[in-house]
């Protein structure tokens, strides 16, 4: 049995380091083709520089690699010991199928383990040592701080958030207003926007449409078409730019939820009011804290969610390379890039409604980690009967 795992180990190891191979330089090609090579080509970066970028960017493709090359290699394994009718053999020979899974298993989790370091800590450090290297050769553009899925505290007096960012064409955005000592008075939300960055002056001009504004002092909603808003912002310093909350490490993450929750806490005092005016008031606090706190928890939720696909990829993807009964590798490639594309749709939906507090979207992302498992483990049951 020593001896059969040993094999079964091997032979999944070397299939995992070639199909992390391809998918790294795969996904690294992509990142590379669209902004480093440009760069070189131009004469704006050195082939150092293009070395160094192409180094931080290993981790951060690495996250996403590393469960793709752990299902496609049990794919790939499994589906050759039945297509070679070794499978059959060892059978025969009283071992059952659970015995074989074993070893893969435990190897499935040493690769969440080293999934979760980089998932947690390694890749978005490295993610925000790239941007800044892009930084220093003269990539980023004017108003390039402005950007998606971070709370932008650049704006003295105000809190800016938007969902997505296309140019200068903004979605989701929501503009909290702070008062003298640091608490919500305003809160605005425009479904669109567009950005036009004055940068001699160091102000950014939001031209809003479809714009609810929520006054928390009076407690008025109001309701305009479209409006202007001009912001004055400090400038980012390299050390500032560009630090997205999907660039955050897990530590980072924490932090700013636990500081979100205390600027929440900090604007949940009720003045004396109507039991009605209070329910209202209560109510609309804790959609703000939703609000404020829910993108944040999306982050943190998918990295660790993340972190747990290789097991995941592993259960379903043993008994599937049984049933496919194939040992050609385009095979098992192509059902695992058809596996992949589900478990991520899970996560883009999840990513997604982080806007949407009401539809847990931090749930969301946890739900194809337990489907992929308990669908594996079924037929991993019903093919031990066989």
């Amino acid at each position: 049995m020593k001896t059969l795992h040993l094999y079964l180990t091997r032979q999944v190891l070397a299939t995992l380091l070639m199909t992390v191979t391809v998918f790294t330089f795969v996904l690294l090609l992509g990142n590379a083709l669209k902004e480093i090579l440009q760069l070189l080509i131009t004469g704006q970066a050195t082939l150092g520089i293009v070395l160094e970028a192409i180094g931080l960017l290993i981790p951060w493709v690495l996250a996403f690699a590393l469960p793709m090359g752990m299902l496609t290699a049990t794919l790939l394994v499994y589906g050759r010991l039945s297509a070679d009718k070794e499978l059959t053999a060892v059978r025969a020979s009283g071992v059952s199928l659970v015995a074989l899974v074993t070893p893969v298993l435990l190897l499935s989790v040493v690769a969440s383990c080293l999934a979760a370091l980089v998932n947690l800590q390694l890749a978005p450090q490295c993610r925000v040592a790239y941007k800044k290297l892009l930084y220093r050769v003269g990539l980023e553009r004017s108003g390039s701080f402005i950007v998606a899925g971070r709370f932008m505290d650049d704006f003295p007096g105000y809190i800016v958030y938007l969902g997505k960012k296309d140019g200068t064409n903004l979605q989701e955005v929501r503009v909290y207003e702070l008062n003298d000592e640091g608490k919500i008075q305003r809160h605005v939300h425009a479904a669109k926007a567009t950005v036009l960055p004055d940068a001699t002056n160091n102000q950014v001009r939001l031209q809003m449409y479809k714009v609810h504004d929520y006054d928390l002092v009076k407690w008025n909603v109001g309701y305009a078409e479209e409006t202007t808003r001009s912001l004055n912002y400090k400038p980012p310093t390299e050390a500032e730019l560009k630090v997205s909350l999907s660039d955050m490490t897990f530590q980072q993450l924490w932090d700013k939820l636990r500081e979100l929750e205390r600027l929440s806490l900090e604007n949940r005092r009720i003045e004396r009011a109507s039991a009605e005016q209070v329910r209202a008031q209560r109510r609309r606090l804790e959609t703000l804290e939703a609000d404020l706190t829910m993108p944040v928890r999306v982050q943190i939720h998918r990295q660790v969610a993340f972190s747990f696909a290789s097991i995941g990829f592993t259960l379903i993807g043993v008994p599937l390379g049984i049933r496919a009964h194939r040992r050609e590798t385009s095979a098992g490639i192509a059902m695992a890039l058809v596996l992949v594309l589900v478990y991520y749709s899970f996560i883009i939906l999840g990513q997604s409604l982080e806007t949407r507090p009401e539809l847990a979207p931090h749930l969301i992302l946890w739900l194809p980690n337990f489907l992929f498992q308990a669908v594996g483990a079924v037929l991993l049951w019903r093919a031990n009967r066989v």
